[in-house]
């Protein structure tokens, strides 16, 4: 169970230590080795080949060796998730546990899921609005007609259609529905490169003004819309949807979103494995990546993530090839344009976004018990003028902790502390800096706009941190700086969570056979909130092996706001040769380790 912070009390964890000297038995020892940064799933496997239902007329001989497409059922998802899933949970043995998909060090490998882009180097604001585009992007300026449509926009709340661009490729352009002028399109590019950054795989996203006259429409196209029903997408079918869109001007507003890599097999899960992918072995709802993206939807109030929102894309190792093995899966976070603020037909449905369930259970039995007395936080939602777009998108009674979707999502509802903590040290990279440019790619009209959802995100993030970087150790980014130095940074006090004159650092070393506890080395802080201690040497160069019980080592850092230490386990290597750092943990309380 988690403690209350202890600040004042920190003198005694060093006491404590010593005390705790027969502590060693039963220590989780970390073997002499790199952590993983490649998880093995980015590996091109080979799945069986099989003949294509869809063959071109020139090639009907033409076989798919990718894994089979998956349907996802979006009224099957919504009831599975709302109603039966969580009855069979409740009545299933199922305690749930830690994330499986972590290295050594607390942290997740580079995988087919998930990059470590802001959290493994400085961003910079160019860098994080390029984010999945690169420099492939269209150009408004082209000439008329060179935009082919080539088909409409099959299903979801923002109409469009997708144009193929020779020499550039093919894009999904989307209006904004008309109730909320430019929130979906901006919302879509700026939380396409916020999720990009933060390590996910996003499309490429961006916010264009079109002149009608570029689009040049393909004779006989037809649409299926979300009942099922086909109709022509014509003339008239276009002319429609771009009466409907914002302007500016003679040009119309839409959003770009570059078609993605690769043969697209269909929505990846929230749990369990795909039996056709060779690299998928880890249970999804056991993936931190998933997990702890949690606290990213509810930053965005990303309140539509669901499987339908996914797309996984098989990869083809021969380019010329896309249905060929080898390959491998990617998977995608896409359409996501509810974010900041989405509004329903019903009104008291929009303002229970993020903080309940469509159908939320628990609250319609308390409302029963109490006779509807308790005031929510939905029945304090109010508009905003000075973000009027952006519906009851707000920091008001924002607990990251009590965020909810639309649904209850499977991975979301296993997150952990460490989980949580993870997520957090990486959204803890997001400067106010990066995060108005984010925000500035939504390219929205009106000043205020862009100055209301800035505030409300660095607020909401605000909160985030607050929550999740004080239960367990925000020292990020450990390593051995020289043969016997080690440093990190304390993210608690470089956000500014945590004031200086509540930190109290201090530092235990356990070292030898037995993990003698050892009065720990200074900590020596640096203003921008970077933590150093010299290691004092335990092992001399030569004699035992490398990875012998006597040149093991823990060290447990405290900065006396959050409960736990950081706890770095290490090899003395002797003084020629220096320590390796081999393991971290982030204990919720400072008992020695055992």
């Amino acid at each position: 169970m988690l403690k209350a912070p202890l600040t004042r009390a920190l003198p005694l964890f060093p006491l404590l230590a010593l005390l705790g000297a027969a502590c060693s038995d039963g220590v989780r020892r970390f073997p002499l080795r790199d952590p993983i940064w490649r998880d093995a799933d980015l590996t091109p496997v080979s799945v069986p080949c099989k003949p294509d239902p869809e063959a071109p007329k020139d090639d009907p001989q033409h076989r798919l060796c990718t894994p089979e497409p998956y349907v996802s059922s979006f009224a099957w998802d919504a009831a599975n998730n709302t109603m039966f899933r969580p009855v069979s949970q409740f009545f299933a043995v199922n305690p749930g546990g830690e994330s499986v998909n972590v290295n050594s060090l607390d942290e997740v490998p580079d995988s087919s899921w998930f990059t470590n882009r802001i959290g493994k180097q400085p961003m910079s604001a160019e860098e994080l609005v390029r984010g999945p585009c690169g420099d492939k992007t269209l150009d408004p300026e082209a000439p008329d007609g060179s935009w082919v449509i080539d088909m409409g926009k099959p299903n979801g709340a923002n109409p469009g259609f997708r144009v193929n661009v020779e020499g550039v490729g093919k894009f999904m352009l989307k209006t904004d529905p008309a109730e909320q002028p430019e929130r979906a399109t901006g919302a879509t590019s700026i939380a396409a490169r916020l999720y990009h950054a933060a390590g996910f795989w996003a499309p490429c996203d961006s916010v264009i003004y079109v002149r009608p006259s570029v689009l040049k429409l393909s004779p006989g196209l037809k649409v299926t819309d979300n009942s099922g029903v086909p109709r022509p997408f014509d003339q008239a079918a276009l002319d429609a949807l771009l009466a409907k869109a914002s302007r500016r001007g003679d040009r119309v507003r839409m959003v770009a979103s570059r078609w993605l890599p690769g043969r697209a097999i269909g929505p990846f899960q929230y749990e369990g494995t795909r039996d056709d992918d060779p690299n998928d072995v880890i249970p999804h709802q056991d993936r931190r990546d998933l997990r702890g993206g949690r606290l990213l939807a509810a930053w965005l109030n990303h309140f539509d993530s669901r499987e339908q929102n996914s797309m996984d894309v098989w990869l083809a190792e021969d380019k010329d090839d896309k249905d060929s093995s080898p390959g491998h899966v990617r998977h995608y976070y896409i359409d996501l344009g509810d974010c900041f603020g989405s509004e329903w037909e019903w009104e008291e449905i929009s303002k229970r976004l993020g903080h309940a369930y469509y159908f939320d259970a628990e609250y319609a039995l308390l409302d029963f018990v109490t006779f509807g007395v308790v005031e929510r936080p939905w029945d304090r939602a109010a508009r905003d003028p000075q973000g009027d777009i952006f519906g009851f998108f707000s920091d008001r009674d924002f607990r990251p902790d009590l965020w909810r979707g639309g649904y209850p999502n499977p991975a979301f509802m296993r997150m952990t502390e460490l989980d949580g903590a993870w997520a957090a040290r990486t959204l803890a990279r997001f400067t106010p800096e990066l995060v108005e440019a984010a925000v500035r790619s939504g390219d929205f009209t009106a000043p205020r706009h862009t100055t209301f959802l800035v505030d409300k995100l660095l607020q909401r993030h605000r909160a985030i941190l607050a929550r999740y970087l004080t239960r367990l150790s925000p020292i990020a980014d450990v390593a051995v700086a020289a043969p016997a130095e080690l440093c990190g940074v304390d993210l608690a006090r470089r956000t500014g969570v945590a004031r200086m004159q509540d930190l109290r650092y201090a530092a235990v070393l356990y070292a030898g056979e037995a993990l003698s506890p050892r009065p720990g080395p200074a900590v020596r802080p640096s203003p921008d909130g970077r933590v150093c201690v010299t290691l004092p040497h335990v092992a001399p160069d030569g004699g035992a092996p490398d990875d012998a019980p006597s040149r093991y080592v823990i060290v447990d850092l405290l900065n006396g706001h959050a409960p736990g230490p950081l706890r770095a386990h290490l090899y003395d290597l002797g003084p020629r040769r220096g320590y390796k750092l081999v393991g971290i943990e982030r204990p919720d309380d400072p008992s020695p380790p055992n």
